[in-house]
């Protein structure tokens, strides 16, 4: 076996220390969060426990923890399920060009090189000239979707432009209509892509800070929350905040690439019971 060139293990050394930037803080904030009950927010630890988490559970004496999870967590929901519809049938409508197809492309992946506090400010100052509450479901609402739409924008005119037509005519020369053919022949196909945007359009929603900073009203969400505390809480009770929303974000990441795993497996089943 020859030996590996040196070049490859000075690309190695840049990996490592690029995971070790990359996840170390993350890693830090892991470890700290075990302090024990006279812990403080720095090295060395004082005891090894859980004390921090289950103070979690406790009544606070700063910020509404739970409430401001809860927000997070359906208001991510909601941006996932326009995420997914607009850009479904975004993706779709782009599969024919159309007189002034190209500006209402760039119209829509404008807000991706619009500094996300402009786009924050500027969704609240529209709400208050129109006499509009400003609130995390409506205007909230409304400026994260112009983070998480682009995105899914993007990825279903990649998936469309590569989609194989002759999978549509196949379906309606066989007496299919337009929706049996969107609903049997298309979305299988485009499903794990599908899954993949809602995946960007929750995970982008429940950790955006800047554009909801300024759209939120009297409401906090998580992000918000946790930012909130930096300012007065001196407590490891923010490291273990900390390390259960980043358990919970990669629970959701597995929970929907279980999903296309899943959804892959059953399709090969069903083409191999076919075969």
């Amino acid at each position: 076996m020859e030996p590996r060139p040196r070049s490859f293990w000075w690309l190695t050394a840049f990996f490592v220390v690029f995971l070790i930037f990359l996840y170390g803080p993350t890693l830090t904030i892991g470890i700290l969060s075990f302090q024990g009950p006279e812990g403080g927010l720095t090295f060395p630890m004082r005891g090894v426990s859980t004390h921090w988490f289950h103070n979690l559970f406790e009544q606070q004496a700063v910020g509404d923890i739970w409430g401001s999870f809860r927000r997070s967590f359906v208001l991510g929901l909601m941006v996932m399920a326009a995420t997914v519809v607009i850009a479904v049938m975004g993706g779709l409508a782009f599969r024919k060009r159309f007189l002034g197809s190209g500006l209402v492309f760039y119209l829509a992946i404008a807000s991706l090189v619009i500094p996300s506090i402009l786009v924050s400010l500027g969704v609240g100052l529209v709400f208050d000239r129109f006499g509009l509450k400003i609130h995390w479901m409506t205007s909230g609402f409304g400026a994260q979707l112009t983070w998480t739409l682009p995105f899914g924008l993007l990825v279903m005119f990649a998936v469309f432009n590569r989609f194989d037509a002759s999978y549509e005519e196949a379906a309606r020369d066989q007496g299919a209509t337009p929706w049996q053919t969107f609903a049997h022949v298309v979305l299988p196909i485009i499903l794990p892509s599908v899954i993949g945007v809602a995946l960007f359009g929750f995970s982008l929603s429940y950790d955006e800070f800047a554009r909801t900073l300024l759209t939120a009203g009297s409401y906090n969400t998580l992000p918000l929350e946790i930012f909130g505390m930096t300012t007065n809480v001196t407590k490891p009770v923010i490291y273990a905040l900390g390390t259960l929303t980043t358990v919970f974000s990669f629970a959701m990441i597995g929970l929907f690439l279980a999903g296309v795993w899943l959804l892959e497996r059953h399709r090969k089943g069903r083409a191999a019971r076919k075969g």
